[in-house]
């Protein structure tokens, strides 16, 4: 199963993350996505699952929850904007995760492009794929694609599409 994956597109959508994930079975989209116009478009490229953020208004959080958790390919996955990072998660957020385990954690909010395991919630991988809409402090807008096959993750990508104030690069 492949997967793409982006966060925080503020109301913007390159059209190169269209391209990029044209192979994709599924998109999910950690949140912050701006305009709900954004989710239809996904939509129309692949099943689009996601989460609203903090900057998101009624009508997102009328199609996205603010969690999401997923079963693929033997993997539970928990999918939330606002995560803060391993060791320093947002309040109430460990709990959670200690309750239902996940084997991977995606996230958004921050516009960092981060993967890492958490080694003390048994190596649940940790990932956020930075920001990939013009607004924010973000230096280079960037998405994430990966395979999980039979339950182990493979063949990650991070894509950078530029710089955050450049269109076309």
């Amino acid at each position: 199963m492949r997967i793409g994956i982006l966060s925080d597109t503020h109301g913007w959508l390159d059209e190169r993350i269209l391209h990029h994930f044209k192979d994709c079975d599924e998109i999910w989209h950690a949140g912050d996505v701006g305009d709900v116009s954004i989710i239809d478009h996904l939509q129309q490229l692949k099943p689009t699952i996601g989460v609203y953020g903090n900057i998101d208004g009624q009508e997102t959080r009328s199609v996205f929850p603010e969690t999401e958790i997923l079963l693929r390919e033997g993997l539970k996955i928990y999918i939330t904007h606002i995560a803060g990072t391993p060791g320093r998660y947002q309040n109430g957020l460990m709990s959670k995760l200690k309750e239902e385990m996940p084997k991977i954690l995606v996230c958004g909010h921050s516009h960092i492009l981060k993967v890492m395991p958490d080694k003390k919630l048994n190596n649940m991988l940790y990932i956020n794929p930075g920001a990939a809409g013009r607004h924010g402090f973000h230096k280079v807008r960037t998405i994430l694609k990966l395979e999980i096959n039979n339950g182990k993750i493979a063949n990650m990508q991070a894509i950078e599409l530029g710089k955050r104030g450049k269109i076309l690069d």
